[in-house]
């Protein structure tokens, strides 16, 4: 039975612009360089396209960060999107890159609307830079529910990539009775699977190897291309009497940046399968075309590559906001979600009743469509989203509106939750984006900022000078913004 082998690098940064500036401030912990993008971008996304690696693996690109490359590292840049191209070459015509939700929101918490605009502005920013539809799409955190998956496949997204653990059961697509996997990841990985659809649609679904994938991120297949090697002969050794795929998925920066000299090492072990005899290097696109699924799936929703616990980390206080220092369970994680939840709902109120005055067509197709104008802020591209009879004046209320809404999506990047503090940059970072938001719909005479620093006082700090959230907003928020409360 043939064999191949496929790792996949999910390369990603949280958006860092001010949003007032629309630039990256100076990260002094990242240091000699201005800003992290630009420090990882040396020692990991810059190495790994002078190594060639690209082209031989599969790979996601935050799209904040792609367009934060294309203006900072072009040269990174084009070596990606070429890489690609390259890809194309050599996989039948199956591209490695895959496209992603576009701001690394946590989909299962979203509504069904910010569903629906991540995977509309993530698939329409890889097709504008990779001039080709996507077939899979990176799922931030690998976070899934069925609602999700439902709106990647009304939007012809193939396949997603998940974690062993997040499936339940499994099935031959002849059979009728479905065999737990659960929580044990018993769940064959060396194979496509299909996930039917209460719609009636369908979206295939990879498993990656949780064991390799571990070993890649903090064991020791990066420490010498012989151990990562002598990894992957031991699946091909193992008995499977059907095309396998060894696969395996992990943050793209785990290779020279989380671990130095992993990129050495990684081209090290893509170069001794592209000589073996014993196994292929392949796509997911590929794989899938190749050998279609002969198994059924059932997700356990609400589960991710980091959260088993019903994605906790980003809406719940519990063991992930554990301090061993002070031995205290500090209570910020669901109270930052619940006051960016409320400052949705009133965003999103704002947003329907103000465009209504300038624009006929439906609000939330307008800002689906917006994706466009983010991508080329031409004269052109404004007078094919708003009516070109418009005054300039209204024509700038209705770019307000919808810049207030894209702040409000990026308010939910995932990074956000995923440390131990309240006060933590990444949280900050969130803070700021939906204090701009807030300036937006300030302009149009609603007020939201007492109210929403008020809810954010239910968010503890464990920085006594800070106390909460509150002073969190206070300290470094409101000497960057424009609005009194």
């Amino acid at each position: 039975m043939e064999k191949y082998f496929c790792v996949h690098g999910h390369f990603y940064q949280p958006p860092r612009e001010n949003p007032w500036t629309d630039e990256i401030d100076i990260q002094e912990t990242a240091a000699p360089y201005h800003d992290w993008n630009a420090r990882i971008n040396v020692e990991c996304y810059a190495p790994l396209a002078q190594l060639g690696v690209y082209e031989w693996i599969s790979f996601n690109f935050g799209p904040t960060l792609l367009s934060w490359m294309e203006k900072k590292a072009p040269k990174t840049y084009e070596n990606i999107l070429t890489a690609d191209k390259k890809s194309q070459e050599y996989f039948e015509g199956h591209g490695s890159a895959m496209a992603q939700c576009y701001n690394h929101m946590i989909m299962p918490l979203a509504d069904e609307k910010d569903k629906h605009t991540q995977v509309i502005w993530g698939i329409r920013d890889f097709e504008w830079r990779f001039k080709r539809a996507p077939k899979g799409m990176w799922l931030p955190e690998t976070a899934v529910d069925i609602a999700t998956l439902e709106v990647l496949a009304y939007h012809g997204i193939a396949f997603v990539v998940l974690a062993p653990r997040q499936a339940a059961k499994i099935r031959k697509v002849s059979e009728t009775a479905w065999h737990d996997v659960g929580r044990f990841a018993t769940i064959q990985t060396k194979r496509a699977y299909r996930c039917p659809l209460p719609s009636g649609r369908s979206i295939a679904a990879f498993f990656y190897d949780g064991h390799m994938a571990h070993q890649i991120g903090f064991g020791n297949f990066l420490n010498s291309a012989d151990y990562f090697i002598r990894g992957i002969e031991g699946e091909i050794e193992r008995s499977f009497d059907e095309p396998r795929l060894i696969h395996s998925a992990v943050d793209g920066e785990t290779y020279g940046h989380h671990h130095k000299g992993g990129d050495k090492v990684l081209r090290k072990t893509l170069d001794w399968v592209l000589e073996s005899k014993d196994v292929k290097l392949t796509n997911y696109a590929q794989f899938l075309h190749r050998h279609p699924p002969q198994f059924e799936v059932e997700i356990i929703e609400k589960t991710s590559w980091s959260c088993e616990a019903a994605l906790n980390r980003w809406c719940l206080d519990d063991h992930n906001s554990y301090d061993l220092a002070t031995k205290k369970v500090h209570k910020w994680r669901q109270a930052l979600r619940e006051s960016l939840n409320w400052l949705r709902g009133q965003l999103d109120a704002v947003y329907e009743r103000e465009i209504r005055r300038y624009v006929a067509d439906d609000p939330w197709k307008i800002r689906n469509e917006y994706i466009h104008l983010l991508l080329d802020p031409s004269e052109e591209k404004v007078d094919a989203l708003i009516d070109p009879q418009k005054s300039l004046t209204d024509k700038i209320k209705v770019l307000n509106l919808l810049q207030m809404q894209k702040y409000g999506m990026y308010m939910f990047t995932s990074c956000g939750w995923f440390f131990e503090d309240v006060s933590r940059i990444e949280t900050i970072q969130l803070l700021r984006y939906a204090a701009r938001a807030i300036e937006f719909a300030k302009e149009v005479g609603t007020n939201l900022e007492a109210e929403f620093v008020r809810r954010l006082d239910l968010a503890q700090s464990k920085d006594p000078a800070l106390i909460s959230g509150r002073g969190v907003y206070q300290k470094f928020i409101k000497p960057l913004s424009h609005a009194p409360y």
